[in-house]
């Protein structure tokens, strides 16, 4: 059948046991959530779960971030069977190396295969979550500055041992406790991530108890083929053809004056069903955190790809068949070569490769792909650190306070709080309250910045204004802010979204420029201004309905004077279209335009 299954009930066993494995997976998460210790994970929720097969392919993965799971586990796994070629029951393994296929230090993730009780292994089930601290030289999980991983200071781990017979080696953990700071809060995110694993292996033996190893094995490859044909029919939807697209990241230490341009090479060919992405085509590592591990330049392709078709494609091994990655060893998006730093890798630059394959595509074919999301990590979402003047014990955490950035789309605006195109989304903003209760700090504001979209004919997200500071002590707050100078991009003719912007305020109310990347102490009673990066608009702002455009006015989105200037909508004073003079002001735009 077109569907690629045989029939009514094959098509009804698929869509069930597909839905048990991400169940599976989704019960891992949810034990992440409500165990987990510090507040990136419980409250923010940076964290992945998926499965795998015994043959390292991505087999499910539900409500994972994007950037930790299109490509990764695989890598990870087939590092951890390189390590260790008898595995046996009870055995776990920690991994966060990025040249091992992990996305970046930060990301510890637990591994524990899954055997049958004749002790052959079947499947294996990955917990991976961002960490408040990773033993790094700074208090930051992302240090954009770090000329190498020995600057860096994080304890790397490539698929290291860390449970025999489901105890724990105390030696690692001891390892762990003694460099990374507030050591009883990363034990309590490790024990979330153990129970999270062992919820999977759990839940995956009583699955084959019930129906059967060998029917999941089949029912894998079943589904699979289903996942590459739903890839094939999403793929010729589109047009054929090549296009060539760039994106700059900010300058940081380490980098040329200019930043760091990504180039991406783009060919969608819907004969073959396929999607190419070169990215051989760019600079090599430098001497900073930039650096794309192999897994976050590979998954950073595949998000702009998946961004761009059809959103119901499920994403796995199957799917990522028809998905090409050419990637070049020593290059700042391909494969690093140790030591060099990939402390930032999930984020800043790997938004700079996805966010132009998906504007590759829009440009490809109208009706498809995304304009650029707005760029990270501004100072609501950094790391801060300190000691806490009421018990005297040391924190660290980071918040996830306000980030918008989302890209607008064919068919919709923008997703407001979708945090960076990696994430897709799914991390939450943070409670103020909660991080007012975490932290010694307060927040004094956070809004949205009227006039701050992309606009276009679908409108990208705006800009957040965020204001916090620390009550009775200092405080660190270290982040690596891009898009202060090179805003997210419209695409077809759609606006560039508002930049990045951050102020230190000092006790006398008198604003200081910061730096971009690095650490800013306030002391008590200072205050951090962020402005986040808003988002590229899709399609030309004259091609907005106006009666949506008057909506954004009352709603306090866009100015009645951007919405005549840019839009060329009149909207009187009550917040009501004005029809007649909008029609006549699109007019004598249309005319000017055909006249030049």
């Amino acid at each position: 059948m077109a569907n690629g299954t045989d029939g009514p009930s094959e098509g009804a066993s698929l869509a069930i046991l597909s839905n048990r494995l991400q169940g599976v997976a989704k019960k891992m998460a949810n034990t992440l959530l409500r165990t987990g210790r510090s507040g990136v994970l419980n409250i923010a929720r940076d964290f992945s779960c998926c499965i795998v097969t015994r043959d390292n392919r991505l087999l499910a993965a539900a409500d994972s971030l994007p950037i930790h799971i299109l490509s990764g586990p695989d890598l990870m796994c087939a590092a951890m069977q390189r390590f260790h070629p008898e595995l046996k029951p009870g055995d776990a393994f920690l991994h966060n190396s990025p040249y091992h296929g992990c996305s970046h230090p930060a990301d510890h993730t637990l591994l524990v295969p899954v055997f049958d009780e004749a002790g052959t292994h079947h499947f294996t089930v990955l917990a991976k979550a961002h960490q408040a601290d990773c033993g790094n030289s700074i208090p930051t999980t992302y240090m954009g500055a770090a000329r190498d991983v020995y600057e860096e200071g994080a304890l790397i781990f490539p698929a290291v041992q860390v449970q025999r017979d489901f105890r724990d080696i105390e030696d690692v953990v001891r390892m762990c406790q003694m460099r990374i700071r507030v050591p009883e809060q990363w034990r309590g995110d490790y024990l979330a991530m153990v129970g999270a694993a062992r919820i999977g292996e759990r839940e995956l033996l009583a699955l084959a108890a019930d129906v059967g190893w060998d029917r999941l094995h089949s029912h894998t490859e079943r589904w699979f083929d289903y996942s590459e044909q739903r890839m094939v029919d999403a793929i010729r939807k589109l047009h054929s053809g090549r296009a060539v697209r760039t994106s700059r990241h900010d300058a940081v230490p380490g980098t040329p004056p200019e930043g760091v341009e990504i180039k991406v090479s783009v060919h969608v060919d819907t004969d073959a069903a396929t999607i190419e992405v070169d990215l051989r085509d760019n600079p090599d590592s430098l001497p900073c955190g930039l650096n794309l591990s192999e897994a976050c330049a590979r998954t950073a392709a595949m998000v702009g790809v998946y961004n761009s078709i059809d959103h119901t494609v499920p994403k796995n091994a199957g799917s990522h068949r028809r998905i090409k990655v050419l990637l070049r060893e020593g290059c700042i998006v391909g494969i690093p070569r140790h030591p060099t730093s990939c402390s930032v890798a999930t984020t800043n630059l790997a938004d700079r490769v996805a966010n132009p394959v998906q504007c590759a595509i829009a440009e490809i074919s109208d009706g498809a792909g995304l304009a650029e999301c707005g760029a990270i990590i501004p100072p609501s979402s950094a790391v801060v650190s300190g000691v806490h003047p009421g018990s005297n014990r040391p924190f660290v955490n980071q918040l996830f306070l306000g980030l918008s950035g989302g890209a607008g789309a064919p068919a919709a605006d923008a997703w407001q709080t979708i945090c960076h195109v990696g994430n897709a989304g799914l991390c939450y903003v943070d409670s103020v309250e909660l991080d007012e209760l975490r932290q010694p700090m307060r927040v004094y504001e956070r809004r949205f910045l009227t006039d701050s979209e992309g606009a276009g004919r679908h409108r990208g997200a705006s800009s957040l204004k965020v204001v916090f500071g620390p009550i009775g002590t200092s405080l660190d707050v270290a982040y690596v802010s891009d898009g202060t100078t090179n805003a997210a991009r419209g695409v077809r003719g759609g606006a560039d979204g508002a930049r990045a912007h951050q102020l230190r305020i000092d006790r006398d109310g008198q604003a200081h420029e910061v730096t971009t990347c690095g650490v800013v102490t306030l002391q008590d009673g200072e205050r951090i201004l962020t402005h986040t990066t808003g988002g590229g608009g899709y399609g030309s702002a004259l091609e907005r309905a106006p009666d949506e455009v008057a909506h954004d006015v009352r709603e306090g989105w866009v100015s009645r004077n951007k919405a005549a200037s840019t839009y060329r909508v009149i909207v009187d004073g009550a917040g009501r279209l004005d029809a007649a003079a909008t029609a006549t002001l699109r007019g004598e735009r249309v005319a000017v335009a055909a006249g030049e």
